[in-house]
């Protein structure tokens, strides 16, 4: 079986090289794409179609929710995770309104990365709920559980 293949989109690149070393060392996975910024990104999945695009909220030019549909529109079979550094249920609201397949914090990265993608992967892609008449955007997308417990740790 071929490895997933991964694009990781992120301002900072120390936090890339973390993310790298993570993804490498999950058996069956590869990263074939770093991009600094989104249109880097936008040019990159075009070129590459990656299976997986970990997709940071906060880019410079373009943020990653505003990127998200280029993403889509240049690479449609990929299945975009966005990586934020806090929750903010407005912007994970519009993360999931690009047709994202999941949000996650970028604090549980090291224990929910390999199972955000499995599950990510699962989902159908757009194009192909749309070809059979479906919602692109359904109201209720399929959500993982222990995405958002931070949030919990505030009060």
């Amino acid at each position: 079986m071929a490895a997933v293949r991964v694009m990781l989109v992120d301002d900072f690149k120390q936090w890339r090289a973390t993310v790298r070393s993570i993804v490498e060392a999950m058996e069956g996975f590869r990263v074939v794409a770093e991009a600094g910024d989104a249109v880097e990104a936008i040019e990159k999945a075009g070129r590459l179609l990656p299976d997986i695009v970990l997709l940071d909220i906060g880019l410079p030019r373009l943020n990653g929710i505003e990127a998200a549909p280029r993403i889509r529109r240049t690479s449609p079979g990929s299945k975009i995770i966005f990586l934020t550094q806090e929750y903010d249920s407005d912007v994970t609201a519009a993360a999931f309104a690009t047709g994202a397949e999941a949000c996650l914090l970028k604090s549980q990265v090291v224990r929910e990365l390999r199972r955000t993608i499995v599950a990510a992967r699962q989902i159908p892609s757009r194009h192909l709920r749309r070809e059979h008449g479906e919602d692109p955007y359904p109201d209720q997308r399929p959500r993982l559980p222990e995405l958002h417990l931070e949030e919990s740790n505030q009060s």
